[in-house]
């Protein structure tokens, strides 16, 4: 197999993502990509787990203890063996991908280097270099032709910058990646200039000289196939020239958007500093990006005057950095943090930076979304502002790792993220991100009592390789929690991982108690699934705890921060619930090939998953078949009994009768099917608005065989097709059987005692295995029933995604909301004030990235000024002798309300007028009973 394409199936999920055209460019392409600080390791990770061909990453620094806070690849035995930066992360880039070429360079790159040398890049990354030799790479890069695509990065300590330049001319396929949705057509006039009407539940969605093109049109037949412009009138209907010519439009029919190419035009790097083009990420302060890109100039003009960066906690520094921004209006604490933290390091920013800088190289690569024009700026001063009124020692080094978060965050922050206790669910793509950033923050350290726990039920399979960096090839099919845990020690020794395989959910309460989250500061969720993130929230709402999520879905990502009594939960908002088909849908009348694979894979469940385990079912029930075939023969009726033996009557013990049974089924779903729908439906059958209605043997071996198989002749049946969309799927297993069936079953029972076949193995769907057979049955079925119903079927890919409810995922997303979840987890362990907190949405194909306060929690007024909100919890103590009239006596002496009623859960203690009730008033209750009272002033 060639080495591309065997890199496609490693990184299968970021295929579905960047798509094969972008993966074959990517597997072509060569990075340059010099600084191997924590921005630029976060870069190499990324673009090396996507696939590219070779990569080159240059330094010429050596390891230092500082360095261990903020390069997950830099072990302390490269410290003390003088090792350079990037003889250290070299081999430990090139482990994440087999089939990526990483080499190293260690020459000085600097303002006499010949440049000529970077002309076999197709891509050049510059981290940690001067504003001076950016200037100069970018105009060398710039005037290539074609020109090689141009990416700086800088990180110094509170604020991060992005710049891109791509050449005059960029050339970008897709800008949006967005899949086309197919719109279906209601009428089309044969006129000019002809009108497309679109059905009312589903508006086009399209923009005036867009154009679309055309499939399975019924009567105007020369529209399929064709590429039209549209001229949108409504959100329902749009022109697309002279139709008058054509046959009339009879009905049915889709078009879809084609997707025209955009060009991109790039000024450079000297160009962009006098006037640039900024991405808004936080509206709330529009006017951030413009002040952080003065002060970061400012920044670089005292690198070029003094050879160095701010130091400290430096006054003086702080005070010429002022003075260098003079001619420009910034905000005074920024250029005076920027001053302070300019040496320092946050790992959780740089992680977010780097996502979107990586992202943008692949765009750089593979001309696949739209870049970002021109620059990108991102501060994290609500993390540092509350820290200002401490005193310059806070901030000062002391020889270890944390020194650069320290000149950031300070001491005390530091020793609170040391003893912090962490609670993560879930340790895939973004659990090994949080576990690296968890890692060089020092959260949870075993000497300061701290302690991260992580849970995860799954083991490593080979298509997590692409995205969950921490696990490698000789990982597979081990647990993901452990591994990821020894992993994480690797990084940062001096934690304490406590890795467990459960799942968190009701059944594992007794584990993942009350007590349990007693004991935790917060809660982060790494999950990808929307029920586990809701059960999870209600578990820290009634305990009272912190909750940091997110979540990724392709480019697109999103955090959410949730905090005790400041905002509200995740089960706070509902997002629209996923869109079922309907069952008559599935049955009968599939118009797309979501439909058909749908139902393919519903054969799947049924014939190979459901079916096995009732039948299983009911024997352990009743273990004994001479028992049951006594009971039968006397004429007991056993529930299930003859619709499990239904079954053995179908299992063939030859291969002949698998294909057999496999012709028959075919005759079965694919023509008979078909047949009766037209039975029941004739063509000329109309709605009510009068529309139309639309509708391993060898292979001469099996040929053989499948020629001399007896098909009966079709006679239509006078069953009704439903069309009700309400109406669910009939239980197959509870449909009654026929006297002559009841007889045959006993017969079959008799048979399977002799040959012992009362066990089927269920077969669960899986996907990632191709010598299984189960996505060929799939991709089979849904082809067929596809074709039969002219949906024009979909690749073995698009199958296996839509079939195994793939979420597409890429690493550059990944890494980004783990990041920015990280910086929000030291502002949830500072006691911050609301606005300091911030919630996310990035979609990086856009590039789009919005940050926004969360929601506040809402407060209910009882009386007076007495709130009740979902985080509150009244405590009542009382004694072993307590009864419910001393209980509701407290509520009235405590809180200065009249209870009316108490309940626990759906049962009634104390309701006043139901009889018998004021008896209990001197009854002694277990206190849990007494949670919940119901109260009026």
């Amino acid at each position: 197999m060639a080495k591309t394409d065997t890199t496609i199936i490693v990184v299968s999920r970021q295929r579905y993502v960047l798509g094969d055209s972008a993966m074959h460019q990517m597997a072509q392409s060569s990075v340059f990509l010099s600084g191997m600080g924590g921005l630029g390791v976060e870069i190499a990770k990324n673009i090396v787990l996507a696939g590219v061909k070779a990569v080159t990453l240059h330094d010429t620094k050596q390891c230092e203890t500082w360095d261990l806070g903020s390069n997950f690849f830099i072990r302390k035995d490269d410290v003390s063996h003088h090792r350079t930066r990037v003889e250290a992360v070299c081999p430990r880039v090139a482990e994440l991908n087999p089939y990526v070429h990483v080499d190293m360079l260690s020459s000085a790159l600097d303002d006499n280097t010949d440049l000529s040398f970077l002309k076999k890049y197709q891509c050049v990354i510059l981290t940690e270099a001067r504003l001076s030799l950016q200037r100069r790479v970018n105009d060398f890069c710039h005037m290539q032709r074609p020109p090689i695509r141009f990416i700086g990065c800088d990180a110094y300590g509170v604020c991060v910058r992005v710049f891109c330049d791509f050449g005059e001319e960029f050339e970008v396929s897709d800008p949006t990646g967005e899949e086309p949705k197919e719109v279906f057509i209601q009428s089309i006039t044969q006129d000019n200039p002809g009108v497309i009407t679109c059905m009312d539940n589903q508006p086009h969605g399209l923009q005036t000289g867009q154009s679309v093109v055309f499939r399975e049109v019924n009567g105007m037949n020369e529209l399929n196939g064709s590429v039209r412009q549209v001229s949108v009138l409504s959100p329902h209907s749009f022109a697309i020239g002279d139709t008058s010519q054509l046959q009339p439009y009879a009905h049915g029919g889709f078009f879809v958007l084609v997707k025209t190419p955009k060009t991109y035009r790039f000024e450079t790097l000297e160009r962009q500093l006098c006037d640039p083009q900024v991405l808004t990420p936080d509206f709330s302060k529009p006017e951030a990006p413009l002040q952080i890109h003065a002060a970061m100039l400012a920044l670089d003009t005292f690198q070029e005057q003094h050879s160095r960066l701010p130091n400290i906690g430096c006054l003086q520094d702080a005070e010429v950095l002022l003075k260098l921004t003079e001619e420009v209006p910034v905000n005074t604490d920024l250029v005076c943090c920027l001053s302070r933290t300019a040496r320092g390091s946050l790992p959780p920013l740089a992680a977010a930076v780097g996502g979107l800088a990586s992202q943008e190289a692949l765009k750089a690569i593979t001309g696949k979304f739209a870049p970002l024009q021109q620059w990108f700026y991102l501060d994290a001063m609500e993390v540092v502002r509350p820290l200002q009124s401490y005193s310059a020692e806070e901030f000062s080094p002391r020889g270890d790792r944390y020194d650069g978060l320290r000149a950031c965050i300070g001491e005390s922050m530091c020793l609170e993220l040391h003893k912090l206790r962490v609670f993560m669910v879930g340790c895939g793509a973004i659990g090994c991100e949080m576990l690296k950033n968890f890692a060089l923050l020092g959260v949870g350290l075993t000497t300061n009592s701290g302690e991260v726990c992580i849970t995860d039920p799954d083991l490593i399979e080979k298509s997590n390789l692409n995205r969950q960096f921490l696990f490698r090839p000789h990982h597979i099919q081990k647990p993901k929690s452990t591994t990821a845990a020894a992993a994480t020690l690797d990084i940062n020794p001096d934690l304490q991982v406590d890795a467990h395989l459960n799942k968190v959910c009701p059944a594992t309460e007794g584990i993942y108690s009350d007590s349990f989250y007693s004991r935790l500061n917060l809660v982060v969720t790494a999950l990808d699934n929307v029920e586990a993130r809701r059960y999870v929230d209600s578990r820290c709402v009634s305990n009272q705890r912190a909750l940091l999520d997110s979540g990724t879905m392709g480019t697109k990502g999103h955090t959410e921060i949730i905090v005790p009594n400041l905002t509200e939960s995740y089960n706070s908002h509902r997002d629209p619930p996923e869109e079922e088909i309907p069952f008559c849908t599935l049955k009968s009348f599939p118009s797309v090939i979501e439909h058909t694979i749908q139902w393919a894979r519903d054969k799947f469940e049924n014939a190979f998953a459901h079916k096995p385990s009732i039948f299983n079912s009911f024997w352990q029930t009743h273990s004994s078949a001479e028992v049951v075939l006594q009971r039968m023969q006397s004429g007991e009726s056993l529930e299930g009994s003859f619709q499990v033996i239904k079954l053995l009557s179908r299992r063939p013990s030859q291969w002949e009768q698998c294909i057999t049974i496999a012709r028959l089924k075919f005759e079965k779903y694919f023509k008979r099917k078909a047949l009766q729908l037209l039975h029941s439906f004739p063509l000329d059958t109309r709605l009510k608005d009068g529309s139309r209605f639309v509708l391993d043997l060898s292979e001469e071996a099996v040929t053989r065989i499948l020629s001399e198989v007896p098909i009966p002749e079709y006679q239509p049946s006078e069953k009704v097709c439903s069309t009700d969309e309400t109406a669910k799927k009939p239980d197959q297993m509870k449909m009654p059987l026929s006297s002559e069936e009841e007889r045959e079953a006993i017969m079959q029972l008799e048979k399977a005692i002799v040959t012992d076949c009362l066990r089927m193995t269920p077969l669960q769907f899986e996907k990632d295995d191709d010598s299984n057979g189960h996505l060929d049955f799939v991709a089979s079925a849904s082809a067929l029933r596809a074709t039969m119903y002219a949906i024009e079927p979909a690749d073995r890919l698009k199958t296996k995604r839509i079939a195994g409810k793939i979420i597409p995922a890429i690493a550059t997303a990944t890494a980004a909301v783990a990041g920015l979840v990280a910086l929000e987890l030291i502002k949830v362990i500072g006691g911050y004030e609301f606005e300091s907190f911030k919630n996310c949405f990035f979609n990086l194909a856009i590039p789009v990235v919005v940050l926004t306060e969360p929601a506040p929690v809402k407060k209910t007024l009882i009386r007076d000024n007495i709130y009740f909100s979902i985080w509150d919890c009244w405590t009542i103590f009382g004694h072993e002798d307590f009864t419910l009239s001393d209980f509701m006596n407290a509520v009235r002496e405590k809180y200065g309300i009249e209870p009316t009623m108490v309940v626990h859960g759906v049962k009634m203690l104390y309701v006043p007028v139901m009889p018998g009730h004021s008896k209990r008033l001197k009854l002694t209750y277990c206190l849990s009973q007494l949670s919940e009272v119901n109260s009026s002033s």
